[in-house]
């Protein structure tokens, strides 16, 4: 699998960094999302927890896909600003919250 980042665009106003990628696997099966993610993780000197795969289309018959990720800088920005749904299928959990245990007057 060799991946190209072809288009780097910083978004100041919403923390990231929005990447278009081409990936040539001639002759190999198309890349799994946590295969990509660690690519991009790599390249981009970035946390796994901060990428956030929005989409990845395979050219039909030619070993070649495209795809567009978001690279946040926190994982906080990416909670801030990600709908719920798309951070679960990143595999980006939100903190759950735990209320605190209440005492009981007698």
């Amino acid at each position: 699998m060799k991946m190209e980042i072809t288009q780097k665009k910083v978004n100041p106003l919403l923390k990231r960094t929005e990447v278009r990628f081409t990936i040539d696997h001639a002759g190999a099966a198309t890349p799994t999302k946590g295969a990509v993610v660690e690519e991009i993780a790599k390249q981009m000197s970035a946390s796994k927890d901060t990428i956030v795969l929005d989409s990845m289309e395979s050219v039909f018959g030619n070993g070649v896909t495209k795809g567009y990720v978001k690279v946040y800088e926190s994982k906080e920005a990416a909670l801030e600003i990600e709908r719920d749904h798309i951070l679960k299928r990143n595999g980006i959990e939100k903190p759950q919250y735990v209320p605190a245990e209440e005492t009981k007057e007698e």
